[in-house]
């Protein structure tokens, strides 16, 4: 993944599918945590090649590139994942 910009937020992403009980509760805690980040959905069904990566481990969360969590998210797991990220982009620029 390119590396962010100077001062944006880190990207966190959700990889998941239609109907997915496990993404839906993620998704929720992942959005609450990452705060300023930003946050995208990808629906790994609408891809082959993430179908492929992704098979039946959904969902799987990513802070700027990095996998974070799969299957089950802990409280907490994408907030530090932020704060890491951010550290690390400041220690780069």
């Amino acid at each position: 993944m390119p590396r962010r910009q100077r001062g944006a937020p880190p990207v966190v992403v959700l990889y998941t599918r239609a109907g997915c009980g496990l993404c839906e509760r993620a998704g929720r805690l992942a959005r609450r945590e990452a705060g300023r980040s930003e946050f995208r959905t990808v629906d790994v069904d609408t891809d082959p090649a993430l179908t492929r990566r992704y098979g039946v481990r959904v969902p799987v969360i990513t802070v700027d590139g990095v996998e974070v969590a799969e299957l089950e998210l802990a409280p907490g797991q994408v907030r530090r994942a932020v704060r890491v990220a951010r550290r690390s982009a400041r220690r780069r620029a």
